[in-house]
C-alpha cells in the first residue's frame, strides 16, 4: 500500500511528461504528411536539365609507337 504512495504520483508526471512531448511533436509538424515524401519518390522530376554543350578537348591522339596499321 505505501508504494501505491510513490507509484500513483510518478504515473501522473510520467503522463504529464509524454503529453508535453506529444504536444511538443504536434507543433513541429512531426505528423503533417506521412505518405508525400513515399510517393515523391516514385514521381518523374518536372524539370529536365538543359542540354550541356560538348567539351572541347585539346588532346591528340597517344602514339603507342608501333606505328598506322
Amino acid at each position: 500500500m505505501e508504494s501505491l504512495y510513490l507509484l500513483i504520483p510518478l504515473s501522473v508526471v510520467l503522463v504529464f511528461i509524454i503529453g508535453v512531448l506529444f504536444w511538443w511533436s504536434l507543433r513541429n509538424g512531426q505528423y503533417d504528411d506521412m505518405e508525400g515524401p513515399a510517393y515523391r519518390l516514385l514521381l518523374d522530376d518536372k524539370e529536365e536539365l538543359p542540354p550541356s554543350e560538348p567539351e572541347k578537348t585539346t588532346a591528340r591522339p597517344v602514339d603507342d609507337g608501333k606505328g598506322a596499321s
